[in-house]
């Protein structure tokens, strides 16, 4: 099983959207950076769980963990014209955007701030992703120990 964080802004689309889904599930959809498209359409498998982390708003951390529930395939955005996410560069016969769809398991039992987990950057956390000078990814992976260590934060 793999690990991994996505991120959102919560007023585009956040934890209780996906939560309010028929079947709690939606595609992760829009991910426009070469390095997490391949993750989505290489590495991700179904099964997978990740946290679901709100960016980009007053206090940025991981609310919920969503599970993968279907492994990378194109995504239909890139081909919509009308849509935000169209890319005329690509095509049906070579896509360049992959997507995948997640499914909501669950709330964090609290916020798990940005700010609580720099605390641990020199520690438990010093390899993830997130907390990288200058990384932006929407999608990176969190090795089975992170993953174990973010989860018992939940309880502090």
């Amino acid at each position: 099983m793999g690990y991994w964080l996505l991120k959102s802004e919560p007023d585009a689309f956040g934890i209780d959207h996906l939560k309010g889904r028929p079947h709690r599930t939606e595609p992760w959809d829009g991910v426009r950076n070469y390095q997490a498209r391949n993750m989505l359409r290489d590495q991700m498998r179904a099964g997978d769980l990740a946290f679901f982390y709100h960016s980009s708003c007053a206090e940025p951390g991981i609310v919920g963990i969503v599970q993968v529930v279907r492994e990378g395939y194109p995504d239909a955005s890139q081909f919509d014209p009308d849509a935000r996410y169209f890319d005329p560069k690509s095509s049906s016969a070579n896509p360049r955007w992959f997507r995948v769809d997640v499914r909501y398991k669950r709330h964090t039992k609290r916020l798990l701030s940005l700010a609580e987990l720099k605390t641990y950057a020199d520690g438990p956390l010093a390899d993830l992703p997130l907390l990288r000078k200058g990384n932006r990814l929407s999608v990176m992976p969190v090795s089975p120990e992170q993953w174990e260590f973010i989860l018992a934060l939940e309880n502090r």
